[in-house]
């Protein structure tokens, strides 16, 4: 999968896949990665890519034509590019868009700064919009990101451990059950004892009473669901 960003600050982005899982998975070539920045298609002398809101209200709003020409092009390139906006006003991204989404080709995110985009750019492009959490940032690097983490989790080859994606929060309405590392000579405290014992049955069913325990406390809406 490719996954391109419309971004003014690809600097904040590009270290995030030089490490870890993601830096394995662009080695195996499971994905790849792009950086577009808008401001490089600005037609405006001073190279602008924001401008004033026309309904009123503090600060600025990044303009229609960098925008429009900048995904005109990505578009050319990938004819299935598909095109997401992390927005404070949307959708709340969940694990089951992560893995639907894990089966595209070529996923694009555009990020916003100041006060955001003009609502023509989203209305013209955007495939789908999501909001990563009811809080507000100062762009829309650090949902991209996030949203491009999920998804890479689910295709396959990315994960060392596949099973490691079926007992994950999320991946049946309850929130991961508490885990504990061996215990060393240091450190053997507050250890579950039932853990230790090897009994894989009640093991199970100790985790899944934990997992719905979790989360009636910390998502008490959600459990009811």
């Amino acid at each position: 999968m490719k996954f391109i960003f419309v971004t003014l600050f690809s600097n904040l982005m590009q270290s995030y896949f030089k490490d870890s899982i993601l830096k394995r998975a662009v080695d195996l070539k499971l994905i790849s990665y792009k950086f577009y920045n808008p401001r490089e298609y600005s037609t405006n002398k001073h190279k602008k890519v924001d401008n004033q809101i026309i309904s009123g209200g503090a600060g600025m709003l990044m303009t229609c034509q960098p925008l429009f020409d900048c995904l005109d092009e990505i578009k050319r390139n990938n004819s299935d590019a598909y095109v997401i906006f992390p927005l404070a006003s949307a959708k709340l991204f969940t694990q089951n868009d992560a893995k639907r989404l894990a089966k595209k080709e070529n996923i694009v995110f555009v990020s916003g700064r100041y006060e955001g985009i003009d609502e023509r750019v989203i209305e013209k492009y955007a495939n789908e919009v999501f909001c990563i959490g009811e809080f507000v940032l100062t762009g829309g690097e650090l949902p991209s990101l996030s949203m491009c983490d999920a998804i890479s989790r689910n295709i396959k080859g990315v994960l060392g451990n596949t099973k490691s994606l079926d007992i994950e929060s999320y991946e049946n309405k309850l929130l991961e059950a508490p885990s504990f590392a061996k215990p060393d000579k240091i450190q053997n405290l507050g250890i579950v004892k039932e853990f230790l014992k090897g009994n894989h049955s009640k093991i199970s069913d100790l985790k899944s009473k934990m997992s719905i325990c979790k989360t009636k406390y910390y998502r008490p809406n959600k459990e009811k669901k």
